[in-house]
Protein backbone atom coordinates (compact mmCIF):
# COMPACT_ATOMS: atom_id res chain seq x y z
CA UNK A 1 0.00 0.00 0.00
CA UNK A 2 2.70 2.18 0.50
CA UNK A 3 5.75 3.56 -1.48
CA UNK A 4 8.69 5.30 -0.33
CA UNK A 5 10.30 7.83 -2.70
CA UNK A 6 14.24 8.75 -1.40
CA UNK A 7 15.29 11.63 -3.53
CA UNK A 8 19.34 11.80 -3.53
CA UNK A 9 22.41 13.60 -4.80
CA UNK A 10 25.85 12.95 -3.77
CA UNK A 11 24.60 12.07 -0.25
CA UNK A 12 26.21 8.76 -0.27
CA UNK A 13 27.20 9.23 3.77
CA UNK A 14 23.43 9.80 4.59
CA UNK A 15 21.69 7.52 2.19
CA UNK A 16 22.49 4.24 4.08
CA UNK A 17 21.29 5.13 7.08
CA UNK A 18 18.11 6.28 5.51
CA UNK A 19 17.65 3.25 3.28
CA UNK A 20 18.28 1.21 6.85
CA UNK A 21 15.52 3.22 8.62
CA UNK A 22 12.83 2.59 5.92
CA UNK A 23 14.42 -1.38 5.58
CA UNK A 24 14.01 -1.61 9.45
CA UNK A 25 10.04 -0.53 9.41
CA UNK A 26 7.48 -2.33 11.41
CA UNK A 27 5.24 -2.29 8.28
CA UNK A 28 7.39 -2.51 5.24
CA UNK A 29 6.54 -0.44 2.27
CA UNK A 30 4.96 -1.75 -1.07
CA UNK A 31 8.73 -0.12 -2.77
CA UNK A 32 11.30 1.72 -1.77
CA UNK A 33 12.46 4.28 -5.02
CA UNK A 34 15.79 5.76 -4.84
CA UNK A 35 15.92 8.94 -7.41
CA UNK A 36 19.17 9.81 -7.83
CA UNK A 37 19.85 13.27 -8.94
CA UNK A 38 23.08 12.70 -11.41
CA UNK A 39 25.35 11.43 -7.85
CA UNK A 40 28.79 11.10 -8.58
CA UNK A 41 29.52 9.85 -5.39
CA UNK A 42 29.29 5.83 -6.02
CA UNK A 43 25.36 6.32 -4.68
CA UNK A 44 24.27 3.80 -7.38
CA UNK A 45 27.02 1.07 -6.27
CA UNK A 46 25.72 1.41 -3.11
CA UNK A 47 21.79 0.82 -4.01
CA UNK A 48 23.18 -2.22 -6.16
CA UNK A 49 24.14 -3.71 -2.81
CA UNK A 50 21.36 -2.69 -1.38
CA UNK A 51 19.57 -4.56 -4.16
CA UNK A 52 20.57 -7.80 -4.05
CA UNK A 53 18.95 -8.53 -1.04
CA UNK A 54 15.84 -6.15 -1.29
CA UNK A 55 13.70 -6.73 -3.83
CA UNK A 56 11.06 -3.99 -3.52
CA UNK A 57 13.95 -1.60 -4.01
CA UNK A 58 13.97 0.35 -7.35
CA UNK A 59 16.44 2.92 -8.64
CA UNK A 60 15.47 5.63 -10.50
CA UNK A 61 18.67 7.50 -12.14
CA UNK A 62 18.00 11.39 -13.85
CA UNK A 63 20.43 13.95 -15.19
CA UNK A 64 21.52 16.19 -12.49
CA UNK A 65 19.12 19.44 -12.87
CA UNK A 66 19.49 20.46 -8.67
CA UNK A 67 15.81 20.80 -8.20
CA UNK A 68 13.93 18.71 -5.23
CA UNK A 69 10.22 18.77 -6.82
CA UNK A 70 11.90 17.05 -9.78
CA UNK A 71 13.42 14.48 -8.11
CA UNK A 72 9.86 13.55 -6.26
CA UNK A 73 8.02 13.93 -8.43
CA UNK A 74 9.70 12.11 -11.02
CA UNK A 75 9.73 8.79 -7.85
CA UNK A 76 5.63 9.84 -7.43
CA UNK A 77 5.19 8.72 -11.24
CA UNK A 78 6.62 5.59 -11.27
CA UNK A 79 5.39 4.44 -7.94
CA UNK A 80 2.85 1.73 -7.53
CA UNK A 81 1.52 2.69 -3.89
CA UNK A 82 -1.87 3.25 -2.79
CA UNK A 83 0.01 6.01 -0.30
CA UNK A 84 3.00 8.05 -1.24
CA UNK A 85 5.60 8.92 1.34
CA UNK A 86 8.63 11.00 1.13
CA UNK A 87 12.15 10.62 2.91
CA UNK A 88 15.09 13.49 2.46
CA UNK A 89 18.25 10.68 1.77
CA UNK A 90 20.01 13.34 4.99
CA UNK A 91 17.04 12.45 7.37
CA UNK A 92 15.68 8.90 8.43
CA UNK A 93 13.02 7.23 10.23
CA UNK A 94 11.88 5.72 13.79
CA UNK A 95 10.90 2.09 13.05
CA UNK A 96 7.04 2.50 13.56
CA UNK A 97 7.40 5.45 11.29
CA UNK A 98 4.94 4.16 8.16
CA UNK A 99 3.13 1.78 10.93
CA UNK A 100 1.64 4.22 13.57
CA UNK A 101 0.49 6.85 10.26
CA UNK A 102 -1.16 3.79 8.12
CA UNK A 103 -2.93 2.89 11.38
CA UNK A 104 -4.13 6.74 11.82
CA UNK A 105 -5.32 7.29 8.41
CA UNK A 106 -7.02 4.15 8.61
CA UNK A 107 -8.89 5.55 11.83
CA UNK A 108 -9.96 8.87 9.86
CA UNK A 109 -11.24 7.94 6.65
CA UNK A 110 -11.90 11.78 5.83
CA UNK A 111 -8.07 12.53 6.10
CA UNK A 112 -5.92 11.99 3.30
CA UNK A 113 -2.34 13.31 4.47
CA UNK A 114 -0.77 13.37 7.79
CA UNK A 115 2.48 14.13 8.81
CA UNK A 116 4.27 13.48 12.25
CA UNK A 117 6.23 14.99 14.77
CA UNK A 118 10.03 15.80 14.04
CA UNK A 119 13.35 15.43 15.72
CA UNK A 120 16.32 17.87 14.62
CA UNK A 121 19.69 17.17 15.03
CA UNK A 122 22.14 19.61 14.45
CA UNK A 123 25.82 18.74 14.37
CA UNK A 124 24.77 15.87 16.27
CA UNK A 125 23.42 17.32 19.14
CA UNK A 126 19.31 17.90 19.31
CA UNK A 127 17.51 21.32 18.71
CA UNK A 128 14.77 21.74 20.93
CA UNK A 129 11.62 22.29 19.17
CA UNK A 130 10.50 23.45 22.32
CA UNK A 131 9.54 27.21 20.54
CA UNK A 132 7.49 26.00 17.78
CA UNK A 133 4.00 27.41 18.30
CA UNK A 134 2.04 26.43 15.04
CA UNK A 135 -1.33 24.42 14.09
CA UNK A 136 -0.26 21.33 13.19
CA UNK A 137 -4.07 19.36 12.54
CA UNK A 138 -7.26 20.33 11.10
CA UNK A 139 -7.30 23.42 9.27
CA UNK A 140 -3.88 24.67 9.36
CA UNK A 141 -3.76 27.10 6.87
CA UNK A 142 -2.98 30.14 7.97
CA UNK A 143 -0.13 28.33 9.65
CA UNK A 144 1.57 27.14 6.63
CA UNK A 145 1.43 30.76 4.90
CA UNK A 146 3.87 31.61 7.13
CA UNK A 147 6.57 29.39 6.68
CA UNK A 148 6.83 25.59 5.94
CA UNK A 149 5.16 23.87 8.89
CA UNK A 150 5.18 20.14 7.47
CA UNK A 151 8.47 18.64 6.55
CA UNK A 152 8.89 16.50 3.15
CA UNK A 153 10.27 13.17 5.24
CA UNK A 154 7.13 13.92 7.52
CA UNK A 155 4.47 12.98 4.97
CA UNK A 156 2.06 10.06 4.20
CA UNK A 157 -0.93 11.39 1.76
CA UNK A 158 -3.33 9.74 -0.86
CA UNK A 159 -1.77 9.35 -4.41
CA UNK A 160 -4.80 10.34 -5.38
CA UNK A 161 -4.35 13.63 -3.74
CA UNK A 162 -0.58 14.25 -4.88
CA UNK A 163 -1.51 13.60 -7.96
CA UNK A 164 -4.84 16.07 -8.27
CA UNK A 165 -2.33 18.43 -6.78
CA UNK A 166 -0.28 18.15 -9.49
CA UNK A 167 2.97 17.63 -7.29
CA UNK A 168 5.79 19.71 -6.49
CA UNK A 169 6.75 22.75 -8.50
CA UNK A 170 10.03 21.65 -10.59
CA UNK A 171 11.28 25.51 -11.00
CA UNK A 172 11.64 26.00 -7.38
CA UNK A 173 14.92 25.02 -5.62
CA UNK A 174 14.22 26.16 -2.49
CA UNK A 175 10.55 26.69 -0.67
CA UNK A 176 8.78 23.66 -3.26
CA UNK A 177 7.44 22.02 0.06
CA UNK A 178 6.30 25.07 1.64
CA UNK A 179 3.91 25.92 -2.11
CA UNK A 180 3.36 22.42 -2.18
CA UNK A 181 1.53 22.22 1.68
CA UNK A 182 -0.29 25.74 0.93
CA UNK A 183 -2.28 24.42 -1.73
CA UNK A 184 -3.21 21.16 0.32
CA UNK A 185 -3.89 23.06 3.25
CA UNK A 186 -6.16 25.50 1.59
CA UNK A 187 -8.33 22.19 0.73
CA UNK A 188 -7.84 19.50 3.00
CA UNK A 189 -7.74 18.73 6.55
CA UNK A 190 -4.31 17.84 7.67
CA UNK A 191 -4.17 14.68 10.43
CA UNK A 192 -1.16 14.96 12.72
CA UNK A 193 1.29 11.83 14.79
CA UNK A 194 2.30 13.14 17.81
CA UNK A 195 5.08 10.89 17.96
CA UNK A 196 9.13 11.97 16.93
CA UNK A 197 8.58 9.14 14.07
CA UNK A 198 10.98 11.65 11.93
CA UNK A 199 14.29 12.70 12.32
CA UNK A 200 16.06 15.33 10.72
CA UNK A 201 19.52 16.42 10.38
CA UNK A 202 20.40 20.64 9.71
CA UNK A 203 22.98 22.85 9.19
CA UNK A 204 25.47 20.63 6.67
CA UNK A 205 26.76 22.19 4.30
CA UNK A 206 25.04 20.55 0.88
CA UNK A 207 21.58 21.65 2.16
CA UNK A 208 20.21 24.33 -0.54
CA UNK A 209 19.54 25.84 2.32
CA UNK A 210 22.75 26.40 3.60
CA UNK A 211 23.33 27.14 0.06
CA UNK A 212 21.93 30.85 0.76
CA UNK A 213 22.03 33.67 3.27
CA UNK A 214 17.98 33.69 3.46
CA UNK A 215 15.31 31.40 1.82
CA UNK A 216 12.21 33.78 2.38
CA UNK A 217 12.31 34.72 -1.27
CA UNK A 218 11.77 31.43 -2.65
CA UNK A 219 8.80 31.93 -0.51
CA UNK A 220 7.44 34.65 -1.66
CA UNK A 221 7.97 33.29 -5.30
CA UNK A 222 6.09 30.25 -4.51
CA UNK A 223 3.27 32.18 -3.22
CA UNK A 224 2.57 35.43 -5.30
CA UNK A 225 2.35 33.11 -8.04
CA UNK A 226 -0.87 31.33 -6.53
CA UNK A 227 -1.83 34.91 -5.31
CA UNK A 228 -1.86 36.35 -8.81
CA UNK A 229 -2.92 33.17 -10.75
CA UNK A 230 -6.17 33.24 -7.82
CA UNK A 231 -5.22 29.80 -7.11
CA UNK A 232 -6.86 30.49 -3.70
CA UNK A 233 -10.60 30.26 -5.24
CA UNK A 234 -11.95 30.78 -1.52
CA UNK A 235 -12.20 34.69 -1.04
CA UNK A 236 -11.26 34.44 2.28
CA UNK A 237 -8.00 32.17 1.73
CA UNK A 238 -6.94 34.70 -1.49
CA UNK A 239 -7.29 37.63 1.01
CA UNK A 240 -5.01 35.79 3.84
CA UNK A 241 -2.58 34.71 1.41
CA UNK A 242 -2.18 38.29 -0.05
CA UNK A 243 -1.96 39.58 3.33
CA UNK A 244 0.82 37.39 4.53
CA UNK A 245 2.33 38.05 1.10
CA UNK A 246 2.60 41.35 2.10
CA UNK A 247 3.95 40.88 5.17
CA UNK A 248 6.55 38.50 3.95
CA UNK A 249 7.51 41.63 0.68
CA UNK A 250 7.62 44.73 3.47
CA UNK A 251 10.33 41.92 5.95
CA UNK A 252 12.22 41.52 2.42
CA UNK A 253 12.09 44.98 1.21
CA UNK A 254 13.73 46.52 4.59
CA UNK A 255 16.24 43.80 4.72
CA UNK A 256 17.36 44.85 0.84
CA UNK A 257 17.41 48.80 2.20
CA UNK A 258 19.68 47.70 5.16
CA UNK A 259 22.31 46.09 2.77
CA UNK A 260 21.82 48.94 0.73
CA UNK A 261 20.25 47.45 -1.87
CA UNK A 262 17.62 50.51 -2.98
CA UNK A 263 16.19 49.14 -6.22
CA UNK A 264 14.85 45.75 -4.56
CA UNK A 265 13.79 47.40 -1.60
CA UNK A 266 11.91 50.09 -3.30
CA UNK A 267 10.55 47.40 -6.07
CA UNK A 268 9.50 44.87 -2.90
CA UNK A 269 8.34 47.63 -0.90
CA UNK A 270 5.72 48.44 -3.73
CA UNK A 271 4.84 44.73 -4.42
CA UNK A 272 3.49 44.98 -0.29
CA UNK A 273 1.45 48.05 -0.93
CA UNK A 274 -0.18 46.29 -4.05
CA UNK A 275 -1.05 43.17 -2.16
CA UNK A 276 -2.01 44.86 1.31
CA UNK A 277 -4.48 46.44 -0.75
CA UNK A 278 -5.70 43.66 -2.28
CA UNK A 279 -6.23 41.97 0.63
CA UNK A 280 -8.13 44.86 2.06
CA UNK A 281 -10.30 44.84 -1.36
CA UNK A 282 -10.87 40.62 -0.22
Amino acid sequence: MISVIIPTYNRLSFLEQALRSVLEQTLAPEEIIVVDDGSTDGTGDLIAAFSTENTALRFLRLKHRGFPGRARNAGARIARGRYLTFLDSDDFWEPEKLQKQLAFLAANPGVRVCHTRERWLRGGREVSQAGQRHRRSGDIFSDALKKCIIGPSTVMLERTLFDELGGFREDLEIAEDYELWLRLCAREQVGYVDDALTIKRAGHGDQLSEKYSQIEIFRIRGLKDLVDTGWFSEPRRQSEAAAELARKCRVYAAGCAKRGRSDEARRYSELAARYQAQAGAG
